[in-house]
């Protein structure tokens, strides 16, 4: 889950998160959502979202479709493709999903871009972002005590180095746990959306083929998303719990996401930046 990081949105999130943690409460879905909100606004100016309306008109209607099916919160969900060639993927709190056009590219087949989706809408619904701000918060608790009542720590460079390894970690590498709850329930959210979810694990295979051929390209990936041979025996474990005449019915590809995956490389690429940093 590679994505942008900043001094001021680093303080805004871990300032509200800490006030959070001084009670040891989760933040409401109102705080959840307000806090997302502020951080997919900086996504959008440190990364290039393509604005293609065909592409943007996929993206949402697939990911709608997975939400629906998915969300108790009624949360405005967002859906969009990053114009940067790495293999990757990541959920901000509150219900924005971003997936880059390397991963979309390298997917075969609608169920297996239904997958990745399924699996960040996954963490969202599960709020494992928002537990491990505050985790992290409570660990931290006189660092972010420090900032509420002494911005000036936090504004010097040693004390903005401190801010932004918490707020990255915010949103950073899920635990083992995490994964596999969000894979358990992406194969349950993709099944209910009517697709077929041996898209997941066939992804899985994929992006392990991708590290051992091409190893940098994926290292993102890999950082906030371990993937293990073990991890794909799990997720086949749970799909062989589902009905082999459901699992027969649902839909694995379709002429609609093949030519949304023409269209997406008809379009010019964005110039490569470099690579953005928790």
């Amino acid at each position: 889950m590679g994505h942008p990081n900043s001094a001021r949105v680093a303080r805004t999130l871990t300032g509200a998160a800490g006030l959070l943690a001084l009670s040891g409460c989760l933040a409401s879905t109102q705080q959840e959502v307000e806090m997302g909100d502020q951080y997919a606004a900086q996504v959008a100016q440190q990364l290039p979202i393509i604005q293609d309306p065909e592409v943007s008109r996929y993206i949402k209607v697939l990911g709608d479709s997975l939400a629906s099916v998915s969300d108790d919160r009624n949360l405005k969900w967002t859906f969009m493709v990053i114009d940067q060639a790495e293999i990757n993927a990541f959920a901000v709190p509150g219900g924005h999903i971003y997936v880059y056009r390397g991963l979309i590219e390298r997917t075969a087949n609608l169920s297996e871009l239904a997958g990745v989706i399924g699996h960040e809408i996954a963490h969202v619904t599960q709020r494992h972002s928002v537990h491990q701000m505050r985790d992290q918060q409570l660990a931290n608790i006189g660092v972010t005590v420090g900032c509420i009542f002494a911005p000036s720590v936090c504004n010097n460079q040693a004390g903005g180095a401190v801010i932004n390894a918490g707020a990255g970690a915010a949103f950073a590498k899920f635990s083992r746990d995490d994964e596999a709850e969000a894979d358990r329930l992406g194969v349950k959210f993709v099944t209910r959306a009517g697709l077929d979810p041996r898209g997941m694990p066939s992804m899985f295979r994929t992006l392990i083929a991708e590290r051992k051929a091409r190893p940098g390209a994926v290292d993102n990936f890999f950082a906030s998303h371990p993937v293990e041979e073990s991890r794909v025996k799990a997720t086949e474990d749970e799909i062989a719990k589902i009905d082999p005449v459901i699992l027969t019915s649902l839909t694995r590809d379709s002429r609609g996401y093949q030519a949304f995956k023409s269209r997406l490389a008809s379009l010019p690429r964005a110039r490569a930046v470099a690579a953005p940093r928790n």
